[in-house]
């Protein structure tokens, strides 16, 4: 059992940068592969990145994949999304959350949640 809690959104220039941590509780993080989710304004759900229980292997959404890092530290039960290069379209609420079976990237492959936090980029 795992519970989330997202932190480090906020406002930003479209250019500037940005580091999301989600920080997990629980004793079963590191069988957990992971993912960073999001809801842009007016637009569904989507995955925006994943990585695998060692942190070996890595996915992203192809309008994030020259600009964004997902990485994780398993001593700390953190998983990290570095944003650079933040442009207006990036803006909306992102979610972390686990996924039991091992795979990351398609939203159904997604377990728990988080609470989410917001991402805000200006022109």
């Amino acid at each position: 059992q795992v519970q989330l809690v997202e932190s480090g959104g906020g406002l930003v220039q479209a250019g500037g940068s940005l580091r999301l941590s989600c920080a997990a509780s629980g004793r079963t993080f590191s069988r957990q592969a992971m993912g960073w989710l999001r809801q842009a304004p007016g637009k569904d759900y989507d995955v925006v990145a994943g990585i695998s229980r060692n942190g070996l292997s890595t996915y992203y959404t192809e309008s994030v994949k020259d600009r964004f890092t997902i990485s994780r530290n398993n001593d700390k039960n953190t998983v990290y999304l570095q944003m650079n290069s933040l442009k207006p379209e990036d803006t909306a609420n992102y979610y972390c959350a686990t996924s039991s079976g091992g795979n990351f990237r398609s939203l159904v492959d997604f377990d728990l949640w988080g609470q989410g936090t917001q991402v805000t980029v200006s022109s």
